[in-house]
């Protein structure tokens, strides 16, 4: 069995994983960011009581680039704190086990062709809609993090008057209609005509976003996850219309986009950090 840890800007999630299944989950919000030694000792807290002899390793994913090798991470999003801390050798000191962290988005991806809707490609993108834009990429058949684990970070690339996060991740909604992505989705469920028109241009500019990532990594398949995948079916049309000038057809023709659906893929994920070293 091993460990996979989600540690977001916001929320800790830990999971159990055995032989691809998540048994056993803790979540926390994460309190008291400006503090380093104390979302450590909060990160710890919720690991602690999934650790047993069973366990061989941890695998941990994280919002920020990362030292791959040293298990060092740097300038995580949305924890003030964390400059640059030594977690893997924090975390193997505290529980006498393996560690291996990288980027969370890698996660999902390292998940998805594992587990979950990737199983048949060698090569995807998988990429994470939701607070922030992230990809995470596979290249035959191996996760490619880049030299410094910043491959993928599709969202800085510069769009329109901003980047292609803020026009595909919820800041969009935020920004342009003061709403949520989860109350413009509920909304779109009940029929309001405004919320529809809101996912037809989230959809145009998601289209516009996935040209790039076909036009750099050319990958068989793009998996989509994150909460704003949810909302799939209100964006799918305008998406793929934004998609129709793409310079090479047959690509497009064999290119296949899917939507996650695998439970705690991305806690999966961050198990088999440890699970296939």
């Amino acid at each position: 069995m091993f460990i996979g840890v989600d540690l977001g800007g916001t929320n800790i999630r830990a999971g159990l994983s055995d032989k691809g299944v998540i048994t056993s989950v803790n979540q926390a919000l994460l309190i008291e960011k400006d503090s380093v030694q104390k979302t450590i000792s909060q990160l710890i807290s919720i690991i602690a009581p999934l650790v047993s002899p069973a366990v061989k390793g941890i695998g941990i994913g994280v919002p920020s680039v990362v030292d791959v090798d040293n298990g060092i991470v740097f300038d995580v999003v949305n924890i003030s704190s964390w400059k640059r801390v030594e977690l893997k050798s924090i975390l193997e000191a505290e529980f006498k086990i393996p560690v291996r962290i990288n980027n969370d988005v890698n996660c999902f991806a390292l998940g998805e062709h594992i587990y979950g809707q990737g199983k048949s490609f060698s090569s995807l993108v998988a990429l994470a809609l939701g607070t922030g834009l992230g990809a995470g990429v596979i290249v035959n058949n191996a996760l490619y993090c880049g030299k410094n684990c910043g491959a993928g970070e599709i969202g800085s690339l510069p769009y329109l008057d901003s980047n292609f996060e803020f026009y595909a991740s919820s800041s969009f909604f935020e920004s342009r209609f003061s709403t949520s992505a989860f109350q413009a989705h509920e909304d779109a469920l009940g029929g309001n005509a405004d919320a529809l028109q809101v996912w037809d241009e989230y959809g145009h500019h998601l289209g516009n976003v996935l040209k790039a990532v076909v036009y750099t990594y050319d990958p068989e398949a793009i998996i989509l996850g994150g909460s704003i995948s949810k909302a799939y079916n209100f964006f799918e049309a305008s998406m793929k219309q934004a998609m129709a000038d793409f310079l090479f057809p047959e690509t497009l023709k064999k290119l296949k986009i899917i939507r996650s659906k695998t439970p705690n893929i991305a806690l999966l994920g961050a198990a088999a950090l440890v699970n296939n070293v």
